[in-house]
């Protein structure tokens, strides 16, 4: 049995948030239903004429439905599944379920056993809640961009678009907590994760470098080197064939690698002392690292540091990722067959529940392929019902 065995779950979302919340309900045994407007989702052919990867990739083991809700036959089909589901998955911008007169105080009047989940970039309330918002923007109002780059350079994004996936792994959460509360009292609820609400955590090195020595000036950016500045090395370092990433965080990892580089010279020199010696002096560890490194493959940079129990690891380009022996190994990258482009690489979970395994990836559904199993399974509309609809064009 799966954990979610039983749940379903009807996703409207669009592009990564919503949709990844979606992909780890689905991948944990829910029957997440993914309703989609016609033409589809943002996603679906947003690059291409053909499915893009990306929504391959975040619409595994889903099933797609076509409902046109702002039709009002459509509603009243939205509606009728509403009533019948467990969870109901939305990142519309703001007051859209409102004006479609979709809200949620509306569907939890019907079905007071649903929970309701709203990933917002804002959330409902507070001087922002108005804005629209996307995982770039996000980024530009949570720190995320300001404090990305290097000192003497224009403020950078963070390449992934990890708010909306941090988001999206945080509505899930969320989910699964008004889930379990359900069963103790029998209610549904709302839930709300804002996508600015999850950055604030994740700015605690910078932060810190702000608050503890009020008195010291930080770059607002400090490339590949600490948010805070409070560790050393830890940065970004040239090697012979690439780049290799090195933190030191204690004192055994300084020595480990003033080790490997040849230079225990360093473990009695009054500059590098201690942690705030070497701060005042982080230039020439990172020169002293680097002249190192520079003279190593990123490989075997990484096997000597750790040896000495060095967290380190090289530099991969994204296409190395895509092909990483240890993910695959993992079950987090999953290969599956589709029908035009042949075998293609799809997400795993990074969610590993020993009693509900993801023992098979099936391939994200095309659109409104199970519009009329699910409108026959949980809604019981009869054939004639549903051609009428879609002779109405209420669903596809």
């Amino acid at each position: 049995m799966t954990a979610f065995e039983g749940v379903t779950v009807l996703e409207l979302g669009h592009v990564y948030n919503g949709p990844y919340c979606g992909l780890l309900l689905a991948h944990l045994g829910a029957d997440v239903i993914k309703v989609e407007p016609p033409g589809g989702e943002r996603l679906r052919y947003r690059s291409t004429h053909q499915e893009t990867h990306e929504f391959l990739m975040i619409n595994s083991n889903k099933r797609s439905i076509v409902v046109d809700i702002k039709n009002d036959a459509g509603r009243q089909v939205f509606l009728d599944l509403a009533a019948k589901a467990d969870v109901i998955i939305e990142n519309f911008a703001p007051g859209t379920m409102d004006r479609l007169g979709l809200g949620p105080d509306s569907l939890l009047e019907r079905n007071p056993g649903l929970v309701y989940a709203t990933g917002k970039g804002y959330g409902t309330e507070g001087p922002y809640a108005h804005m629209a918002a996307m995982d770039i923007t996000v980024q530009a109002m949570s720190g995320t961009i300001a404090s990305t780059g290097l000192p003497d350079g224009p403020p950078v994004k963070a390449g992934p678009a990890f708010i909306d996936f941090g988001s999206g792994a945080h509505l899930f959460g969320a989910i699964a907590a008004a889930l379990y509360q359900r069963e103790k009292t029998g209610r549904g609820q709302i839930v709300e994760v804002a996508m600015l609400d999850t950055v604030y955590p994740a700015l605690a090195s910078a932060l810190g470098g702000l608050h503890n020595d009020p008195e010291r000036q930080l770059p607002e950016r400090t490339g590949n080197r600490h948010s805070g500045l409070a560790v050393v090395p830890y940065n970004v370092y040239r090697t012979a064939d690439g780049w290799l990433a090195i933190i030191a965080q204690s004192e055994r990892h300084f020595t480990g690698v003033c080790k490997v580089i040849g230079r225990e010279d360093m473990l009695t020199d009054p500059r590098f002392a201690d942690r705030y010696a070497r701060m005042e002096h982080i230039d020439d560890v990172d020169a002293a690292v680097e002249e190192w490194t520079s003279t190593q493959g990123r490989w075997e940079a990484v096997r000597a540091l750790q040896e000495e129990g060095v967290p380190c690891a090289p530099v991969l380009t994204v296409r190395e990722v895509d092909t990483d022996p240890h993910l695959l190994q993992r079950g987090m990258i999953r290969e599956v067959e589709h029908p035009e482009r042949g075998t293609i690489r799809v997400s795993g979970s990074p969610l590993h529940l020993g009693d509900s395994p993801l023992d098979d990836v099936a391939l994200a559904p095309t659109l409104a392929a199970d519009t009329d199993d699910v409108l026959a399974g949980i809604c019981a509309y009869a054939p004639e019902e549903i051609a009428r609809l879609r002779a109405a064009g209420a669903v596809q």
